[in-house]
């Protein structure tokens, strides 16, 4: 009796088409060994199929681009669930779509946070934390929004723990992002939740130290008040 067929997701079963290219390349030179008259013919054949992928990757990175731009006007305007799943009659895809086709390149992984922005400002919080953590770019502005929408859905779980860590992980990511104060801020008002008084005082002291002109001090002496 023939055993019962696996069935695939829909992610199993959706193969990317330049990563099936080189392996088809590196398929084709294994059974082309005894014709390849030397070895270097072989390292010709695979660079030539890796610079086909990687042409694909960058093909795959304008393509995202392109697609990113046509969905912001709606992401901007507030329109979250459209930006999430395109507007029908529409070339707008839709950043779930986008993310599904394209995630892998730079672009994709950058509308990976939008797309995780729009699942929490309609309030669906597990959606949202998954993609933020799924972010893998390389950009640290956007590294540091990652972090901090982990932390912010931790907040919004009543989970101030993880939240003040993450938020401190935001902080941590470049030096010169002018939300590092923010960022900090919101770690300090998760301790205070906590009742860890001492560490809150400590990072908020040294916030006004470090950040002398910051716009988003403002908050500072209220929360340093809780703090006693």
């Amino acid at each position: 009796m023939l055993g019962q067929k696996k069935k695939f997701s829909r992610k199993e079963i959706k193969e990317d088409k330049l990563v099936g290219f080189y392996y088809q390349a590196m398929e084709f030179v294994e059974n082309q060994k005894r014709n390849l008259l030397i070895g270097a013919g072989v390292i010709v054949l695979v660079i030539f199929a890796w610079f086909l992928y990687s042409e694909g990757r960058a093909s795959d990175n304008e393509k995202a681009n392109i697609e990113l731009a046509k969905i912001l006007p709606l992401y901007e305007q507030g329109a979250y669930l459209e930006a999430i799943e395109g507007r029908a009659g529409t070339p707008v895809i839709g950043l779930k779509k986008l993310v599904d086709e394209y995630g892998s390149s730079h672009n994709g992984e950058i509308a990976k946070i939008y797309l995780a922005n729009s699942y929490f400002f309609l309030g669906k919080t597990d959606e949202a934390l998954k993609y933020y953590e799924d972010f893998g770019g390389s950009s640290e502005v956007f590294q540091a929004t990652a972090f901090a929408g982990i932390a912010s859905c931790y907040e919004a779980k009543n989970n101030y723990e993880e939240a003040a860590n993450y938020f401190q992980k935001a902080a941590s990511v470049s030096k010169e992002n002018v939300l590092n104060p923010q960022y900090l801020i919101f770690a300090s008002a998760n301790l205070i939740e906590l009742n860890k008084k001492e560490e809150a005082k400590d990072i908020l002291k040294k916030l006004k130290k470090d950040y002398v002109g910051s716009p988003y001090l403002r908050d500072v002496d209220k929360y340093l008040a809780q703090t006693e």
